[in-house]
């Protein structure tokens, strides 16, 4: 991962999370929440929502932004060695995708994959989602991280996910799971672990702290790369995900705050300004934005959007005010 030295954007981590897999939001029932515009576009589907054109589109208007890092939510995108059973129709060959994470390092892209093992947004698993902290379930994700990271000849860092594992985020799934306590941290610990092993660091949203404070600080290592999230325009500590921040930072755990354009336009620039002066340098090892929309050409116009916002976030951290 590239070096945070000092407060020059070139240090820092521009980070664009692009979808490759989508089967995240799980078996939603009839009666769900989602706005009209967005209700289709999101139940799981047996063939695969990435559009290459668009992606090799995406990956063109990266560079000219300035993001030097893509974290690639893979899920049921690629057709696993060790789980075929898990693609689906058009899913990309473990062969394919090292041409493509070849393909965004000359391109000076640095490729880092997440797959998220959260039991909200584990869709993606198959079979296995219904497996949850069993021998079984162990077994697969660890022949899944080992495989991945072989894939991407041993990235910088590896994205678990594990955000949103709560009652209240799953109360429209058909099939809902949710690990507690010591069980949530067994896993958590584990899957951290099997990264670990390989040489790598390992990554995880941070909402896990908003409503587990006390545990979070005194169970979550500092080894494990944190992003807290907010996607609101109101920056102040009175904000509880905002406040996450400073909690972060009160504790010196490395951050990459993610914004995002699901919301507001301006939350990613918000969210640049806010942390670059609550937060050490040292410790802020770059930024990411997540449009949360897949790589389709209905989507294009809205990722497009959130490239220039992370370009105005570029501006903004290197000038002196």
């Amino acid at each position: 991962m590239m070096e945070n030295k000092d407060k020059s954007s070139k240090q820092l981590c521009w980070a664009y999370l692009l979808h490759l897999g989508y089967n995240m939001w799980g078996d939603r029932g009839p009666d769900n929440a989602l706005p009209e515009r967005v209700k289709s576009k999101y139940p799981p589907r047996s063939y695969l929502r990435c559009d290459k054109k668009i992606w090799d589109d995406l990956l063109k208007k990266f560079v000219k932004a300035g993001i030097n890092m893509v974290v690639i939510d893979l899920g049921e995108g690629v057709k696993y060695d060790s789980h075929p059973e898990l693609a689906v129709r058009g899913s990309w060959t473990p062969s394919f995708l090292k041409k493509e994470i070849a393909k965004m390092r000359k391109m000076g892209l640095e490729p880092i994959p997440k797959l998220n093992f959260s039991a909200c947004h584990d869709f993606w698993l198959g079979k296995y989602a219904r497996m949850v902290s069993t021998d079984i379930y162990y077994g697969v994700c660890r022949d899944l991280i080992e495989e991945v990271i072989d894939i991407f000849d041993k990235p910088g860092l590896f994205h678990l996910g594990m955000d949103e594992e709560t009652a209240r985020h799953q109360e429209r799934l058909l099939y809902a799971v949710i690990r507690q306590h010591e069980l949530w941290w067994h896993d958590l610990y584990f899957l951290v672990n099997a990264v670990e092993k390989k040489g790598v660091r390992a990554w995880i949203w941070s909402d896990y702290l908003w409503n587990h404070p006390d545990e979070f600080f005194s169970k979550m290592p500092k080894s494990v790369l944190q992003s807290n999230w907010y996607y609101g325009n109101v920056f102040n500590k009175q904000v509880s995900y905002v406040k996450a921040y400073l909690e972060l930072e009160k504790h010196c755990y490395d951050q990459i705050p993610t914004g995002s354009n699901w919301l507001f336009a301006e939350n990613f620039t918000m969210t640049v300004d806010y942390c670059k002066k609550h937060i050490a340098p040292e410790r802020l090892l770059g930024f990411l934005q997540t449009s949360w929309r897949a790589t389709l050409k209905y989507w294009h116009k809205a990722h497009l959007n959130a490239i220039r916002e992370v370009k105005k976030g570029i501006e903004i951290y290197s000038s002196k005010s």
